[in-house]
């Protein structure tokens, strides 16, 4: 029973589906049950199927469904004033408070709201053509749709929370993956510097010797043998030091590389949103027609500052993004809501740090700091490649 249930979750048209069945299979059973001879009348097995019948797509379409299924209640109440039958045992009409759950789960207050009130006029009409005891259907009314309600409220709000958590691990593992990704950049940017250091030691002693050599082999030859061993051997290990670190550089085929440009700012942004961060984005210009390494550039840069917003900037965080590409240079703005925390950076400090780093590297200039209304502000401006 628990893997079906599991197995139902992952398959919501499905669940809704068995639902639509077992409503339509007790209005069946009540029609032929029925003594008055309703079970003969086919239009109410037609209602009947068309109040379950939508059922299946309320949670694809919840507004369209939920006015199919008043208008179907509508007209069988008045269908069953014209016909003179008075009785409202119509186990299909539960089909009401699902859709009324639906919409406050699935789309809002408000639109639950607006429907329960069609819903109490729905309610209202059939009591007075059917000629029903009004304090009695009132209360079950009432009671009826006050539980769909409810369990709307109830299930939306776990719901809700489910998916904050799960959007706040979504970033927390795409921060984990960049600050890998940043590692493994950061420990090939030292072994190049090892690679440069041990090479260009090399060729200078190699240099210096081939002077050396030049200079002594006509007033003393015989010490031009030793130097040329020296310049041979020194070769031969800058060459093994050289293969042996170009094999750690090396990138295997197929490797993800991140994503840049505005689609993957949107994306970015989209995340952060998820995630609980109120962000507003405004691209100006081409910035798809970059250079990578500055789209890259200005993707990390927003990228680090929403994340710093996200964890500093106190309860109901809230962040501007401004990325405008200028005819010399891109500049880049994030500013958050003012709401931040005494410190700013209660972390290791190294996401400042690798902003300011990355636009050093870039050729461009950056300021972070605290502006006069509280804001937090991140500025960064990076030259584009054919300017430089």
């Amino acid at each position: 029973m628990r893997r079906f249930s599991l197995w139902l979750r992952g398959k919501p048209m499905v669940a809704d589906a068995i639902l639509a069945a077992v409503l339509f299979c007790l209005e069946f059973v009540l029609l032929a049950n029925d003594p008055v001879g309703r079970g003969g009348h086919t239009l109410y097995v037609l209602f009947a199927i068309a109040l379950c019948a939508p059922i299946v797509w309320r949670r694809r379409f919840p507004r369209s469904v939920a006015a199919v299924v008043l208008a179907v209640s509508l007209t069988l109440t008045s269908l069953s004033w014209a016909m003179g039958d008075l009785s409202v045992e119509h186990p299909a009409l539960l089909a009401l408070p699902i859709v009324l759950y639906t919409l406050v789960a699935y789309v809002g207050r408000k639109a639950g709201a607006i429907y329960l009130i069609a819903l109490t006029v729905d309610a209202a009409a059939s009591t007075l053509l059917l000629q029903q005891p009004v304090i009695e259907g009132a209360l079950l009314v009432s009671l009826m749709y006050a539980l769909a309600w409810i369990t709307a409220e109830f299930l939306g709000a776990r719901h809700a929370y489910d998916e904050e958590v799960a959007a706040r691990l979504q970033v927390a593992e795409y921060d984990r993956d960049r600050r890998a990704h940043e590692a493994v950049a950061a420990e090939r940017t030292r072994i190049a510097r090892e690679l440069h250091d041990v090479v260009a030691h090399a060729v200078s002693v190699m240099i210096v010797q081939a002077d050396g050599a030049t200079y002594a082999i006509k007033k003393n030859p015989a010490s031009v043998e030793p130097a040329l061993r020296n310049i041979a051997g020194t070769g031969r290990e800058a060459l093994a030091e050289l293969r042996r670190t170009v094999s750690l550089l090396r990138v295997e085929d197929g490797e993800d590389l991140p994503q840049h440009g505005t689609a993957g700012l949107a994306s970015l942004v989209a995340m952060m949103r998820s995630a609980g961060l109120r962000v507003e984005l405004e691209l100006t210009g081409e910035l798809d027609e970059i250079s990578p390494s500055v789209s890259l550039g200005v993707h990390r840069l927003v990228q680090e500052s929403l994340t710093n917003v996200l964890r500093h900037a106190g309860p109901n965080p809230k962040a501007r993004v401004r990325v405008q590409r200028a005819e010399q240079a891109v500049v880049v703005e994030v500013t958050d809501n003012g709401k931040a925390t005494e410190t700013f950076t209660s972390g290791s400090g190294n996401g400042l740090l690798g902003m300011r780093e990355r636009v050093a590297v870039l050729g461009g200039t950056v300021a972070a700091g605290r502006r006069s209304n509280g804001s937090w502000r991140v500025r960064a401006t990076l030259p584009l490649d054919d300017e430089r």
